[in-house]
Order: structure tokens, then sequence, then C-alpha cells
């Protein structure tokens, strides 16, 4: 009965490590399509931002405003 629980027990702990390998290797291969679908989202922000200036438009007075606007806002601690 003893020897029973014991293999019982050791192949929970040998399912639990390969589950827990198994979450990792996901894991990890979710963590390199994010940071794939991040650097063509970085891509395109770039495409349009030297479109942006070819056209004239000021990025920096449009980052100013943005900031005196965030400023504006008040913390949301205080909202709730």
């Amino acid at each position: 009965m003893a020897k029973a629980k014991k293999v019982d027990a050791e192949q929970s702990k040998e399912e639990r490590i390969g589950f827990h390998k198994g979450s990792l290797a996901v894991l990890a291969k979710e963590r390199q399509e994010m940071q794939r679908i991040l650097g063509i989202v970085e891509q395109l922000m770039q495409m349009h931002l030297t479109e942006l200036r070819d056209l004239g438009v000021d990025l920096s007075e449009e980052a100013e405003k943005a900031k005196q606007e965030g400023k504006k806002k008040p913390p949301i601690d205080e909202l709730l």
C-alpha cells in the first residue's frame, strides 16, 4: 500500500513537472510572438512619423499639446 502511494506521488510529481515545463515553453513562444508584433508596430509608427515630418507637421508642437492635456487630468487616485 505504501509503495502504491509513493509511485502515485512520483507520477504526480512528474506530471506537474511536465505541465510546468510545457507551460513555460508555450509562454516563451507567446513572448517571441509579442516581440515580433511590437517590432512591426514600431516600424509602422516610424513610417508614419517620417511621412508626417515630410508633410511639414511639427511633431514637437503636437507632443507639447499632449503634455499640457496630460497635466490637466487629475490622477486616478483622486478620481476614486
